[in-house]
């Protein structure tokens, strides 16, 4: 691998498809990603290259997954407009892109807000869920000038029917409402337990089940231990 300083698009690139297990592609199919590289691996990558926002831009361009997850990571999240975000977002086509330039680029960007603004109900279901996604946070840590209640009607009305990576970021918002919000609890039980979404999905043991009324009972259970 070329040192950081001369490391280029092919150099990442091949070190990538050296790194490529066909059982983790199967595996990541199934979620709705199409990347063949171990996570670990891929921070590995990402940590010997360090920040190298040019090379990141680079590397998006590339449109593969591996390499676009590596871009992320060495990105300089406060250098990119609004713009070039909201279209990195509706370019991201697969489930852990998303996620992790949600997580580690748009939440660290000082144009976040008004993105989350933007997004929320946007047309485009998988960036309507990043909308959402970005709300629960604001739920969890900073929820002065959200309307709570009103996110809870929301969800009331549309999550039952909403696709299913929208439906996953309301379902985790109803989570958060109840979480951290006392007052708001009961309503968000009632509505969990009413509407079922994801009362059956299949939870390895030792993990909490993303049904909302488990999530919430058992996260305020260790809260309160």
């Amino acid at each position: 691998m070329a040192t950081e300083s001369v490391a280029t698009v092919d150099d990442v690139l091949a070190e990538l498809a050296a790194l490529a297990d066909p059982k983790i592609r199967a595996v990541n199919e199934r979620h709705g990603d199409d990347h063949a590289v171990n996570l670990g691996k891929l921070r590995a990558v990402a940590k010997k290259l360090k920040t190298q926002h040019e090379l990141a831009g680079r590397l998006w361009e590339t449109g593969d997954t591996a390499a676009r997850l590596v871009a992320i990571l060495i990105s300089r999240p406060k250098a990119y407009s609004a713009a070039e975000l909201d279209a990195m977002l509706r370019a991201a086509r697969v489930p852990k892109v998303r996620d992790w330039l949600i997580s580690y680029v748009v939440k660290k960007s000082p144009h976040v807000e008004e993105l989350r603004v933007a997004w929320f109900d946007d047309a485009a279901p998988d960036v309507a869920g990043s909308g959402w996604a970005l709300t629960s946070a604001r739920v969890a840590k900073s929820p002065t000038g959200l309307d709570l209640p009103a996110l809870l009607d929301l969800i009331e009305a549309d999550m039952a029917a909403a696709p299913e990576g929208l439906q996953w970021a309301m379902n985790e918002c109803l989570a958060t409402i109840g979480i951290h919000h006392g007052p708001l609890r009961a309503r968000a039980l009632d509505i969990g337990e009413r509407l079922g979404v994801l009362k059956d999905y299949p939870t390895s043991p030792g993990c909490t089940s993303p049904y909302a009324p488990i999530w919430i009972t058992e996260i305020v259970r260790r809260q309160e231990a």
